[in-house]
């Protein structure tokens, strides 16, 4: 019984850690995009949308922002956050993988697109942007790593962002890196481990390899924005006046990690949100990521005369509600 409560814990936690719910299911709005000028297609990237064409079309002379899900999450789970982003003229591209796959895995399969991605086009700056378990992959995709060749060899200057991202192993499966319960169990503890997660669940533990050694930035990294959340008292939906489904899934403690935080390129942040909150879903929308994006210049800021529109993009993206 005490394994199962451990696989029950496990999938419960890991459950809250990103919104399985759809935005606004139309395509892209234009906003203030330049024109493309290419069509590429690079495995892993493409349209913020769930959109079966994955063709990325961009105008390779402009910067372009990477957006990275969390586990349960899809291209389109970042559609609200690319909406913001097209409004204030600045074109995006999303990293589709699989959520139960060895993290270390698909962070190289990103590290190779944006590789294909400087190679095949002149965009001049990538920003990339991961939230919970994406944050995880990231990180690791902009590390320098003895497999691969370095980032870009041209100068691309690049960039990274990560929010509310489990750094130190996630909490709830602590008793998953415990290895000297394997054999005790009979290889029960590992067994459920791999059945709430997948193959994933040898990285996200407080012990695992991917966790202890983060890696040191690849020297083309220009700057580093570590938002962390304090995910304390928070909910995502109440019911008669009651929470009903809390918001708290990371702890501070399971965000930080003092050797990825004394790199000098890196500005850690901490935001009183919670951790579906700070990325925003159909009932909310993220104003308060949007502030500090703008605060540390990685979104432009909002004309005045813009401010009603930006207002009612953001009711219509993530409210649901109709265009007055």
């Amino acid at each position: 019984m005490k394994h199962i409560a451990i696989l029950i814990t496990l999938l419960g936690a890991l459950a809250g850690c990103a919104s399985r719910e759809a935005l606004n299911p139309a395509d892209l709005e234009p906003g203030r995009l330049p024109p493309p000028d290419v069509s590429l297609n690079i495995a892993g990237l493409g349209p913020c949308t769930d959109s079966p064409d994955r063709s990325l079309r961009l105008d390779s002379s402009q910067p372009v922002h990477i957006l990275v899900h969390g586990c349960f999450g899809s291209s389109g789970q970042f559609r609200g956050l690319a909406q913001v982003l097209a409004f204030h003229g600045q074109q995006t591209a999303c990293f589709t993988y699989d959520d139960r796959a060895r993290l270390a895995e698909v962070a190289e399969d990103l590290k190779q697109s944006l590789q294909q991605l400087a190679t095949l086009s002149r965009v001049p700056q990538i920003t990339v942007i991961g939230h919970s378990q994406g944050a995880l992959i990231a990180r690791r995709a902009m590390t320098e790593s003895p497999s691969l060749a370095p980032l870009p060899g041209r100068a691309v200057d690049m960039r990274l962002v990560t929010i509310s991202g489990p750094f130190a192993g996630i909490a709830a499966a602590r008793t998953c890196g415990k290895r000297w319960l394997y054999p005790l169990t009979l290889g029960f503890v590992p067994l459920s481990c791999y059945l709430a997660t997948g193959p994933k669940w040898a990285d996200i533990t407080f012990s695992s390899r991917f966790i202890r050694e983060p890696g040191a930035l690849d020297r083309q990294v220009a700057h580093y924005l570590k938002i962390d959340t304090d995910e304390r008292g928070s909910c995502r939906r109440e019911e008669g006046g009651r929470c009903v489904e809390d918001d708290d899934i990371f702890s501070l403690d399971e965000q930080r990690q003092e050797q990825i935080e004394t790199d000098a390129r890196t500005t850690r942040v901490v935001v009183l949100a919670g951790h579906v909150e700070i990325v925003g879903d159909k009932r909310v929308a993220p104003k308060k990521l949007i502030a500090l994006l703008q605060q540390q210049g990685v979104l432009r800021p909002t004309p005045a005369a813009s401010l009603p529109a930006f207002g009612s993009l953001l009711a219509r993206v993530y409210e649901g509600k109709a265009a007055q």
